[in-house]
């Protein structure tokens, strides 16, 4: 039986995916995912790499954000509540 981080680390070598698309994929809350990525990204595989693509801000484009293992609220930038979620893979 895998645990629960090992079945996220399994997802995203599969393909990316943001925390929200995780989460329905295994019946688990948003921020319980968030939760378990910073422990995946610690413990890859040394010939694994994980991967982040950034937030971004769907009206500016804005995509410097400080923490990518996290789900902004709002663009720092234009102030906008539109902001696509992080994607992870494990390559």
């Amino acid at each position: 039986m895998e645990t629960t981080r090992q079945r996220i680390a399994d997802r995203l070598r599969e393909e990316p995916a943001t925390a929200s698309e995780i989460a329905a994929d295994l019946a688990l809350p948003t921020p319980t995912v968030y939760e378990h990525l910073e422990h995946v990204s610690r413990s890859v595989a040394d010939d694994e790499r994980f991967l982040v693509s950034p937030p971004e801000c769907r009206d500016c484009g804005f995509d410097g954000f400080d923490d990518p293992l996290n789900a902004p609220s709002r663009c720092p930038e234009c102030k906008s509540e539109r902001v696509e979620e992080p994607a992870f893979v494990i390559r």
